[in-house]
């Protein structure tokens, strides 16, 4: 079953990258410092312009309509403010947007004679398709950020500080600010109010200078910043929904393969029914692809390794199982007692066969399960052959064993009893095929990495044929007249499982003594 579709990698790739919305989004949301910024920059200009303008008319004992008409006549409309100069009292003695016959009204409030506020109503971004989007989204959007935008925008809400106002306290000697919504329009009229004084420049006023300006190129600029941002948040947005569809598709459906493949692999009776498809891919999807599928290999392996060691158990049981049962029979039929000793010998003998296989069978399951739990630890492999070696001297007093061991002791890592229990077996194997009186060799030799012993007999010998399968399970190998019911085939296997479970290799090869030779192979460990 699919995740829900919060929790899916897909979703989470996609709310990753839209990161990439941030920036732009964020850079939306703080345009009104921006904004600030300009409309700061725009009053200090005015105010400038005001002051040059009162500078200009100063140190006069009166100011009349004459010097104010004279001197905005001199500036020849070279300018992109409305110039208005009022006398003391507040009397309209000059406009530069009137001609100079025309009446002055007391206050004339209308902003006029600014080419750029049509052009702004016309401006080709606001008329942009992405513009009209992006304005639409900031709009629905604006309220959450209320309280961030209180700056220069709060300058189109309704003001207490027009143009009297300002005009009143530059006839006090004061400067005066003040600020109108455009009639009909969406930019803002700002008003610089700069007192005119009379003689020596600090005297008394003898009237005001207003400079009036709207904020019309201030919109234009943000007209086009609004629209390079809203360009930038849509091609973020498309980036951020393209690279999630592809990593959906690199990412998130390979691994809903691979989930897929996992739940068909097992049916309800815990038997494989499939296995992992690797990928060719060269990622990390395409390594784990790989690795599932070598591990639904090995899995595989063992599995039938399972069934064919438990058939081959259920075959070494039946044939005594089946003696044993004859034998049976046989008692409850007519015969002598020294048949039915025959047969009582025949079944005990049996039973023993039986019990000698369980112990192997168990032994040999144990190592396969607990082999790399059990704890290891250097170990000396001259002093533990050589123990080994005078402890078979003790057991079989017939045989001759030759020793030969270098001077140094050979360290490896293993579990000691473990290892002991491999040598032990290869000696029995040796003692087993060997002649009454026979020799049996022990050689202990090294290289940089590996450690190495050779156990040799003077037995018949392994075929070449049979080398390799003298060390599966049950497999045996005796030439005609030799016994095996003291063994139950599993000796040389236990001792392979020991070994490749430390990281060692054994094999069989033709014997120095005529024989076979057993050769064991393990890693050295460092001194």
């Amino acid at each position: 079953m699919r995740p829900p579709l919060p929790f899916r990698l897909s979703t989470r790739l996609l709310l990753f990258n839209m990161l990439l919305v941030f920036l732009p989004v964020s850079g939306l949301f703080y345009l009104d410092l921006y904004e600030r910024e300009l409309l700061t920059q725009q009053e200090k200009g005015m105010v400038q312009q005001g002051r040059l303008l009162a500078a200009a008319l100063g140190g006069r004992e009166t100011l009349t309509a004459e010097d104010a008409t004279a001197l905005l006549g001199r500036l020849e409309a070279r300018t992109e403010s409305r110039l208005r100069i009022y006398g003391a009292k507040g009397e309209p003695l000059a406009d530069s947007s009137r001609a100079t016959s025309s009446p002055l009204p007391a206050v004339d409030r209308r902003y006029s004679a600014d080419p750029g506020e049509e052009a702004a109503r016309a401006s080709p971004e606001r008329r942009n398709p992405i513009y009209r989007l992006g304005a639409a989204l900031f709009r629905f959007t604006e309220p959450l950020f209320a309280g961030r935008n209180s700056g220069a925008g709060s300058r189109g809400g309704p003001q207490k500080s027009g143009l009297p106002t300002a005009l009143a306290a530059a006839l006090s000697g004061r400067y005066g600010g003040g600020v109108e919504r455009s009639p009909g329009q969406r930019s803002l009229t700002l008003h610089s109010a700069i007192p005119v004084r009379g003689v020596g420049g600090s005297g008394e006023v003898i009237g005001a200078v207003i400079v009036t300006q709207s904020t019309v190129r201030v919109l234009r600029s943000l007209y086009a910043v609004r629209l390079r941002i809203f360009e930038i948040l849509l091609a973020s947005t498309g980036a951020a929904i393209l690279i999630s569809i592809l990593l959906s598709t690199t990412i998130s459906r390979p691994l809903a393969r691979l989930s897929a493949q996992a739940a068909d692999l097992v049916d309800r009776r815990g038997r494989l029914r499939g296995r992992f498809r690797g990928l060719k891919r060269r990622d990390e999807i395409g390594e784990l692809a790989r690795a599932l599928e070598a591990l639904t290999a090995r899995l595989e392996g063992h599995l039938g390794f399972i069934e064919s060691f438990a058939a081959d158990v259920a075959h070494e049981f039946k044939n005594p199982l089946a003696a044993i049962r004859n034998a049976i029979e046989l008692l409850d039929g007519e015969g002598n007692a020294e048949e039915h000793r025959r047969l009582s010998d025949l079944a005990l003998a049996e039973i023993s066969r039986l019990e000698r296989l369980l112990g192997s069978v168990g032994e040999i399951t144990a190592i396969d399960a607990r082999l790399e739990a059990e704890p290891t630890e250097r170990v000396p492999l001259r002093d533990l052959v050589t123990r080994l070696v005078e402890g078979f001297k003790l057991r079989h007093p017939t045989f001759r064993f030759e020793l030969d061991v270098p001077e140094e002791k050979l360290w490896t890592r293993a579990n000691p009893d473990r290892l002991a229990q491999a040598f032990e077996n290869l000696l029995d194997n040796a003692a087993s095929f060997s002649p009454p009186e026979g020799r049996i060799a022990l050689r202990l030799r090294s290289t940089e990495t590996q450690v190495g012993v050779e156990i040799s007999d003077q037995g018949p010998g392994i075929p070449a044929a049979d080398r390799e399968r003298v060390f599966e399970r049950f497999f045996t190998s005796r030439p005609e007249g030799r016994t095996t019911s003291s063994h139950a085939g599993l000796g040389l296997a236990i001792v392979r499982a020991i070994v490749e479970g430390y990281g060692g290799s054994v094999r069989a090869a033709e014997g120095r003594l005529g024989g076979a030779t057993i050769e064991v192979r393990l890693p050295r460990a460092p001194l």
